[in-house]
């Protein structure tokens, strides 16, 4: 398929909190809503699972497609969870997997990524993540994620999650070897987001631009906003 064939998508990630909202009240139909009103192509969660025991997920499994026409990609271990160490990917029915890599990642917390290869409107790589709080412990995950990433034959490529960098200058820079970022947009806290904890990472031949989420004062769905942007492939 031409890059001029291929349609333009919208791609999202959002760390969901496992569903508790801002009033510390779990409510897994306003985050389908929420999820619907993103009209995202591809997303990517983080804490879509609870972390005690089969991990199940924090949203209701059979309801996701028919709430926001998105299928959650099968990336968990076992059939209550929706996710690997709390990463799913949700994409659009069109896309089909090809390829899925699990990974452990290093450092004092467990933490894990998913890296899954689509095909379908066009060929994509989703590498879903969610790094830890300590600088120290998210510079060997990015080491870990850029090379299991470059491992692989060369593909359109998409990065999402909660990075959970606080700064906009430094502790990114091992991506930036062979991704591009996005320029940040604040997402934490949702009430008065003011750090740019989640972020999209992407390959040299896409391009992305961000658009911006609707939001107003009050009880916010999780702790975090949801980023998105507008994708294309070069």
């Amino acid at each position: 398929m031409e890059p001029e064939s291929k349609p333009q998508l919208r791609v999202a990630t959002w760390n969901i909190r496992a569903g508790l909202g801002t009033d510390l009240r779990r409510d897994a139909q306003r985050v389908l809503d929420a999820i619907a009103a993103l009209r995202a192509d591809i997303l990517a969660l983080q804490e879509a699972d609870f972390r005690l025991g089969a991990r199940p997920s924090a949203l209701p499994r059979d309801e996701i497609t028919e709430r926001t026409g998105l299928l959650p990609l099968p990336v968990g271990r076992n059939s209550a969870s929706i996710g690997w160490h709390g990463n799913a990917l949700l994409v659009r029915p069109d896309f089909r997997l090809v390829g899925l890599e699990r990974l452990d990642l290093p450092g004092i917390e467990p933490r894990g990524a998913v890296i899954a290869d689509l095909d379908g409107p066009g060929a994509l790589r989703l590498v879903g993540v969610h790094l830890g709080l300590w600088r120290g412990s998210r510079r060997k995950q990015l080491d870990t994620i850029r090379e299991a990433v470059l491992r692989h034959p060369a593909r359109p490529t998409l990065i999402l999650g909660d990075f959970n960098e606080y700064s906009r200058r430094v502790g990114l820079g091992r991506l930036t070897r062979a991704f591009r970022l996005m320029d940040p947009a604040p997402t934490y806290p949702s009430r008065r987001p003011t750090l740019a904890l989640d972020r999209i990472a992407h390959s040299h031949d896409l391009e992305l631009e961000p658009l911006a989420v609707p939001w107003r004062q009050g009880v916010q769905v999780s702790d975090h906003l949801p980023l998105l942007a507008q994708m294309r492939w070069l």
